[in-house]
């Protein structure tokens, strides 16, 4: 394929493409003939495949592929409805996997979306990453805030990780030294450095109420 078709192939898939409800997504009546299917009928077996196959990689095809219907004017002006399918560019790209790969649009298809859902995967990595890093910075401001109080309560360094402790045993049903062998976290190392994010706010939220308990 030549540089300039691969560019103005590249336009038309993003020309195409569209949001709803703040989802990127394709009609499948479009991609239809940007992949160089003629008929509507062949381009459903393909549509179902990618179905199957998002159904077997555990996805919502309901998400994937919603049924829509579209508005198209026909002869003399006149308007008509037709079945029409909103695909994801994941759906999009079960789509082209599954499409007749001697075709040279369903060979570019095929990894152009391949490589947008992997930056898409990417951005969203980069997201989850960054959420950890400010819930675990949340946790290190709370945890030393009610160090702070139980200090003035009489409570010193040792006494704190006890409470600390307790606190992973109500949450973790381990102690943290427990919680810790399990993990294979070094004993110099806490354990909210290798929790899940959602595990961090947990231990976050457990130690401002023993903060509003306290003070």
């Amino acid at each position: 394929m030549k540089s300039e078709e691969i560019k103005e192939l590249f336009s038309l898939f993003e020309a195409a493409a569209s949001e709803l409800e703040g989802v990127e997504c394709w009609s499948a009546r479009e991609l239809q003939d940007l992949l160089g299917y003629s008929k509507w009928e062949n381009f459903e077996k393909v549509i179902q495949k990618a179905k199957d196959a998002c159904t077997n990689a555990g996805e919502e095809v309901a998400y994937h592929f919603p049924d829509v219907r579209k508005l198209i004017t026909k002869g003399k002006g006149a308007k008509d409805e037709i079945d029409d399918i909103l695909l994801t560019r994941y759906a999009c790209y079960l789509v082209a996997q599954n499409g007749d790969s001697r075709k040279e649009k369903i060979a570019f298809a095929q990894n152009y979306f391949a490589v947008q859902t992997r930056r898409a995967e990417l951005v969203e990595q980069r997201i989850l990453e960054f959420e950890r890093v400010k819930a675990r910075e949340k946790l290190s401001q709370t945890e030393k805030q009610l160090s702070g109080i139980l200090f003035e309560r009489g409570v010193d360094s040792q006494g704190f990780a006890i409470i600390r402790s307790k606190g992973d045993q109500a949450l973790f049903r381990l102690n943290t030294k427990m919680l810790k062998r399990k993990m294979g976290v070094p004993d110099s190392r806490p354990v909210a450095d290798f929790l899940p994010t959602i595990s961090i706010k947990a231990k976050d939220l457990a130690a401002e109420m023993t903060g509003l308990n306290v003070s």
